[in-house]
């Protein structure tokens, strides 16, 4: 499977998971979110508690796949987060092969994430999953901020 191309409905379900599902996963043990959006995202718009960062297009750029004209355009706007290769493969393989834990990757809308599990699984970790509706999801899941006294 292409990570470049559009993904069927069948790829994307067999893919795909809801926030909800998600977050029950976390909650048994089962699973970790990890958070594939660059630092620059997380620091504007905000980080999910409790999940595990490694952005995707520095980690495309590691394993020498190309990037699209606005991947390297987003992996440009902030300053790269200190990883190698060694650095991904012994976080990736202490959750899925250690914990036997999923993968689930989440990103700001859920599409980034499918690719992100895509090519997790072409590597051969076969319990790579998107999370739907990503970050946005969340922060809609999330109670509203108190209105501060007049």
């Amino acid at each position: 499977m292409n990570t470049e191309a559009p993904l069927s409905d069948e790829e994307r379900a067999t893919l795909e998971v809801t926030l909800p599902t998600a977050l029950e996963l976390c909650r048994l043990g089962l699973g970790t979110l990890i958070d594939i959006r660059q630092t620059f995202e997380i620091e504007m718009k905000g980080a999910i508690p409790g999940t595990m960062h490694i952005p995707l297009f520095e980690v495309k750029r590691m394993l020498g796949h190309a990037l699209s004209e606005d991947e390297q355009d987003i992996l440009d706007a902030g300053k790269p987060k200190d990883m190698d290769v060694m650095t991904f493969f012994t976080m990736i393989n202490q959750l899925h092969h250690g914990r036997d834990h999923l993968l689930l990757c989440i990103c700001n809308s859920g599409r980034r994430s499918l690719a992100a599990a895509a090519l997790l699984r072409q590597m051969g970790y076969g319990k790579a999953l998107s999370v739907a509706g990503g970050f946005q999801a969340w922060k809609k899941l999330q109670p509203a901020a108190p209105l501060a006294a007049a």
